[in-house]
């Protein structure tokens, strides 16, 4: 029973005294690696050979793309790794220690930067370790949050395509002593973002010479092409602007005698200022390009400002002072003929004239159409009935009365039998019968004042109906020429961005 007791004891021993052993290995490696070790010389056994440096990123995220101040953030993991000539030993010697792990203060590590770095600190990077393996290869992935300046192109906002640049380079060593080799960018683990859609992440390898320094500088760059996803703008801005752009044709549908065709149009134009405000407030203040929805919103805007203009036109014909003078004759001549001829449009009851109107003289030159003596004897009894006729009447046989110049109306009585002839026309005697002259001169008077006035009545409705008529021809014909002119507007300017057709079809039908 001793010796399995033994046994065990030896085989547990043996196995805490190799894992106690690997501490006293690991600081000796350490000891010895550090021993005459100098982080400021650049590890290479030959000064006149360049050291290569494997360069690449890991894109875990796109926080956020600030326009008005062209600043791009973005969570990145930094991938370098070298060869260190002063940092190799053999694992047999140390226990099977294999890797270790120094603080980047410690050792020789190449002072890779963001050039266009906006942050306050500009080297956001967080020191991490870097871990060496038994060949001398070092591994450094220092993550942090990069906040880089991008020029941001609005032009085609926001059916826009953004290219920020990440330039990463060597901040003292030139070409000659630091070479670097480009890595692909790894996009495994990206998140995406609400707002812009990662298209891809090209790198390129570049060489620039300065004027200080003969020997040239490398820079690797990143490309982070993004497009930018236009559903929540759409809903927010277009839609509602191509709503509030129909709203400014229904002021030309809109009823004159209302009294709401200016507001309506007043109250258009006020809307769509604010939504440019809203578009004013993301854009940058930069005079070098106009975005695409702020030329949609101007264009917009302009058209409800003309129909505004024309609005007013409109009604200024259809309340037109009818003392003010008649319609120009060219301007009847375009409006009420040509134009109501293209537009298709009748004066209001053209069609409901009756044909025995047609062939009927102007009201100064109608005449009454002749009384038939026998048949007016047989309508009369006594011969005694009292009539108003037109002008023309006095010439007719039978018949007895007063004229009127002016009015052209006739008043009279219809002749009577030939045995009472002198008691039915007045001034045949010397005396009238019973005053009746007096009398009939009076009727006279009032059935001329009637005439008159109904004659000026019929005058002044004429004139305005050819104004309000007049002012339906602009109207139809506004709203026609606006209603194409905003659709050509629209299709016209946001057709025109590069990726239209691409962004309508990946946000609004996926």
């Amino acid at each position: 029973m001793e010796l399995p007791r033994f046994l065990l004891f030896v085989a547990v021993s043996s196995f805490t005294v190799k894992e106690s052993v690997q501490g006293p290995d690991q600081q000796r490696l350490y000891a010895d690696l550090l021993k005459n070790y100098n982080p400021l010389v650049r590890p290479v056994h030959n000064d006149s050979e360049a050291l290569t440096v494997n360069f690449g990123l890991t894109l875990n995220q796109i926080m956020d793309v600030d326009e008005k101040n062209q600043v791009l953030t973005t969570n990145l993991w930094l991938k370098l790794s070298w060869d260190d000539a002063y940092l190799k030993w053999n694992p047999e010697d140390y226990a099977g220690v294999s890797n270790v792990r120094f603080p980047d203060n410690l050792i020789w590590k190449p002072d890779i930067l963001l050039y266009n770095s906006a942050d306050e600190r500009f080297d956001a990077t967080f020191h991490t370790n870097i871990l060496v393996s038994h060949p001398g290869t070092c591994f450094f992935i220092p993550p942090g949050i990069f906040k880089s300046t991008c020029s941001i192109d609005v032009r085609w906002f926001p059916f826009d395509v953004q290219r920020c640049e990440l330039k990463f380079g060597s901040w003292t060593y030139g070409g000659w002593s630091l070479d670097l080799k480009i890595e692909d960018a790894d996009i495994s683990n990206y998140i995406s973002n609400g707002e812009w859609d990662l298209v891809e992440v090209p790198g390129q390898k570049n060489m620039r010479k300065y004027v200080c320094c003969e020997e040239p500088y490398y820079d690797i760059t990143f490309t982070l092409v993004m497009r930018r996803r236009t559903l929540y703008y759409g809903l927010n801005l277009l839609i509602p602007c191509v709503l509030i752009s129909t709203l400014a044709l229904l002021v030309f549908l809109l009823p004159a005698d209302s009294g709401e065709k200016i507001s309506l149009g007043i109250t258009v134009l006020l809307s769509l200022t604010v939504f440019m405000l809203l578009v004013a407030e993301i854009m940058p203040a930069t005079s070098d390009s106009v975005p695409l929805i702020a030329q949609y919103f101007a264009t917009t805007m302009v058209i409800v400002g003309l129909s505004v203009i024309a609005t007013v036109l409109v009604l200024q014909y259809h309340h037109h002072d009818p003392d003010g003078g008649k319609m120009p004759k060219w301007t009847r001549v375009f409006l009420l003929d040509w134009c109501a001829w293209f537009l298709r449009m009748k004066r209001p009851g053209e069609d409901r004239v009756r044909p025995a109107c047609h062939n009927k003289a102007p009201r100064s030159s109608l005449t009454s159409v002749e009384l038939n003596p026998s048949a007016s004897a047989s309508q009369s009894n006594n011969g005694n009935m009292l009539y108003v006729g037109l002008r023309g009447l006095e010439s007719a046989p039978y018949s007895t009365g007063t004229t009127s110049p002016d009015s052209g109306v006739l008043c009279g009585r219809l002749v009577a039998p030939p045995g009472e002839e002198e008691m039915l026309l007045p001034g045949a005697h010397a005396s009238p019968v019973g005053g009746l002259e007096p009398e009939m001169a009076k009727i006279l008077d009032e059935v001329r004042f009637i005439a008159k006035r109904f004659r000026n009545q019929d005058e002044e409705e004429s004139v305005c109906n050819e104004w309000k008529f007049a002012a339906s021809v602009i109207d139809r014909l506004c709203l026609m020429a606006f209603s194409l002119f905003t659709i050509l507007c629209t299709l016209g300017i946001l057709m025109s961005a590069p990726n239209f057709v691409e962004a309508i079809s990946k946000d609004f039908f996926n």
